[in-house]
């Protein structure tokens, strides 16, 4: 929606105090289903005030019109319509940006109902690091899961329910996002995606003279000197008085005339040219391409002779009381580390209350800082998280029952209960459940010993991404809701089992929820004793 840049300004002045109140709700679809609610209250009143100066407010009815059939699809299925990444980056954009443009065009002759609406829920808007957060995500999904622009562009994911697509203002946001991060090679991207729509005949408020403009400096910073000039000439075309493509067609001539001085060779061009694009992904390690591997389901498949070696079976825990009659069903996942699965282990009722119990206490989810020992939050861990005891509900008590009865180890010293949901493109980069021998006051605090094992509930079904790999082994487990999947971190002789290190794949469409518990080493003396050798 175009509005006046006064009008912009004046919106953006008035909201700034308010945009710190709530953070972090990208890192969470369940707390944003919220914003989903409130977008609906927000077009009700909107309504309200239309009704009241239709003549005068043409414009605005037109906006509210489009966002309440938006809002009446979401609020059928908040989580299905947000499971959507493209979804849940326009809700963003559209309460950080948009609202904030509307509400400063109709201030002057605003109606008391609206007024007061705006002001009682804009303290609950996501801020600016929400929408940066959600554009980081799609940026994420599209490396993890080797999107091309066009596709995310149009909103052609696997599975999704609320077909969603970017306009050309969209994806310029989402370039301009990648430039403040100094990432040219996604600048590049989504800036050329946004004039391909415009040349395509869409029509929007993007400028083609500040797309290019982004677009060119892009290009020259990842070594393409003729490209960079290219668009700088398509620039001047449009805008010739444009001051600063003039000041950088005049370099990039000195330049290109430098390089022929020196008579560099064509083929020595191009090699740096390659040399200098390599630019996508300065951080990118072996663990990390087979970690997206993985999550792309691409991963290195076990041979036909381990395989027949994994098994499914009925498991009454050792002979336990509660499941001599009645046996779960459990199947192995892998071998080495052994990962297995327990099925229909947690009913929909338990889920659901262990959810309700969870949502008003999600907290946007740390990680332990090596350094200075303190939790913290941090950029490869997206997801809000919760801890529930086993005191609070029954069901809670009766879930760590279970997982003691099934595992044979002792809950009295393990962790509490760990909810966690994950927001857009929500992941937990590669890591490692136990504290390393660089880490030895990791877990001293709790004075419980180290993770022997981790125990993982799949609360939801993920229609795509999410899955849980170990990059080491080549492992992948998919998301199944009512599910569970085991493994020991430690060896019985109580050393690390570096093969465990493991990963939250990005959510591409839909809604992950997970409960875990970290069982320790206290209290397993007798229930897994320690051996001699250090492997075993």
């Amino acid at each position: 929606m175009a509005f006046n840049k006064i009008w912009y300004t004046m919106a953006l002045g008035l909201l700034l105090p308010f945009s710190y109140a709530h953070t972090d709700f990208f890192t969470s679809i369940g707390h944003m289903t919220d914003l989903i609610n409130t977008e609906k209250d927000l077009v009700v009143s909107l309504k309200d005030y239309i009704k009241a100066e239709e003549s005068k407010l043409e414009q605005i009815k037109k906006w509210a019109e489009k966002l309440d059939q938006l809002t009446d699809t979401a609020t059928k299925d908040p989580e299905g319509f947000l499971g959507h990444p493209v979804n849940a980056f326009k809700l963003m954009k559209r309460l950080n940006t948009e609202w904030g443009e509307l509400e400063s065009l109709v201030l002057k002759d605003m109606s008391d109902g609206f007024i007061s609406n705006m002001t009682i829920q804009r303290q609950f808007f996501p801020n600016d690091e929400d929408q940066t957060g959600a554009a980081k995500a799609l940026l994420r999904l599209q490396d993890t899961y080797n999107l091309d622009t066009d596709t995310l562009s149009r909103g052609n994911l696997p599975g999704v329910k609320h077909k969603s697509f970017l306009t050309a203002e969209d994806c310029f946001e989402l370039g301009k996002i990648a430039y403040t991060e100094a990432d040219y090679y996604h600048t590049e991207l989504w800036m050329e995606q946004a004039l391909k729509q415009l040349d395509e005949g869409e029509v929007s408020s993007a400028d083609k003279v500040y797309i290019l403009d982004y677009l060119s400096y892009a290009v020259y910073q990842q070594g393409d000197l003729p490209k960079a000039m290219m668009l700088t000439k398509r620039l001047l075309e449009l805008d010739p008085e444009h001051q600063r493509a003039n000041g950088n067609m005049k370099y990039f001539e000195y330049i290109l005339a430098k390089e022929k001085e020196a008579n560099k060779s064509s083929t020595a061009s191009e090699d740096q040219m390659e040399k200098e694009t390599e630019v996508k992904k300065k951080d990118y390690l072996p663990e990390r391409r087979k970690y997206e591997m993985l999550c792309r389901g691409e991963g290195l498949k076990m041979t036909p002779r381990r395989q027949k070696r994994l098994f499914c079976r009925y498991y009454d825990g050792n002979r336990n009381p509660r499941y001599i009659l009645g046996p779960v069903k459990q199947e192995d996942e892998w071998d080495k580390p052994r990962i297995v699965r327990f099925l229909d282990i947690i009913s929909d009722e338990e889920i659901e209350t262990v959810k309700e119990l969870a949502k008003p206490r999600l907290s946007r989810a740390t990680v332990h800082d090596p350094e200075t020992g303190k939790l913290t939050t941090a950029h490869y861990r997206v997801s809000k998280s919760a801890w529930l005891s086993g005191y609070e509900s029954p069901v809670v008590s009766r879930i760590n029952t279970r997982i003691q009865d099934l595992t044979g180890l002792d809950v009295s010293t393990a962790e509490e209960l760990q909810v966690a949901n994950y927001g857009v493109g929500g992941q937990y980069e590669p890591h490692f459940d136990f504290g390393r021998k660089d880490e030895p006051d990791a877990f001293k605090e709790l004075g419980t010993g180290n993770r022997i094992a981790t125990w993982l509930f799949y609360m939801s079904d993920v229609s795509a991404g999410g899955a849980t790999v170990f990059p080491e082994v080549g492992a992948s487990v998919w998301p199944k809701k009512g599910t569970a999947v085991f493994w020991y971190n430690l060896f019985p002789s109580g050393e690390g089992d570096y093969s465990t290190r493991h990963a939250a794949c990005p959510v591409l469409v839909g809604n992950k929820w997970v409960s875990n518990k970290w069982l320790h080493e206290r209290g397993q003396e007798f229930r897994r004793p320690c051996t001699l050798s250090e492997l075993e």
